[in-house]
């Protein structure tokens, strides 16, 4: 159990409504993943990005970027980004996965869109997830607005993560 420094935003699990968990709160960690935390909070499950730990007084993920060059959005930052996100139920990272499509920059207008996918099309984690990416995202400098699509075609297989990601799987034969 853990007490809220200072007020702490979440998300609830598994539809990624937006909360404000209050300092002063006692929580429960119930699992820490991929530098975010999963916790209850009056009796619901919530998603504690990385970024937001110190709330909670536990340790804080630190995304860091070079310098930008100017106004420009770069393509390597958000790839970045998205590989500090994990499936909350598999130890590996979104990218590794495969399950990151495209990732589309309009530098015009500062925005970013992102076709994504899930392991599974009624994975209950959909909401979170494209949560987390459309959060992450939006921490790269330069960006002033992500959209995410989810989408099942091409449907996700296992031959779409990387060999690292079906080594620690097991899922390599």
């Amino acid at each position: 159990m853990v007490v809220a420094h200072e007020d702490c935003p979440a998300r609830l699990v598994p539809v990624g409504t937006k909360i404000i968990i209050p300092s002063g709160s006692f929580v429960t960690l119930t699992q820490a993943l991929g530098g975010n935390y999963t916790v209850i909070y009056n009796g619901n499950m919530a998603r504690v990005d990385g970024t937001d730990a110190a709330a909670l007084g536990l340790e804080p993920e630190v995304l860091s970027f070079e310098a930008p060059d100017g106004e420009l959005i770069r393509e390597s930052d958000i790839w970045q980004a998205l590989e500090t996100i994990y499936d909350p139920e598999i130890p590996v990272n979104l990218v590794a996965l495969g399950l990151i499509y495209t990732v589309n920059i309009d530098q015009a207008n500062k925005s970013v869109s992102i076709n994504m996918t899930l392991t599974a099309p009624g994975c209950g984690m959909g909401p979170v997830l494209v949560s987390d990416v459309k959060y992450r995202s939006a921490l790269v400098p330069n960006v002033e607005s992500v959209a995410v699509e989810l989408v099942f075609d091409p449907p996700w297989s296992r031959e779409m993560m990387s060999e690292e990601a079906q080594l620690e799987t097991g899922m390599f034969f």
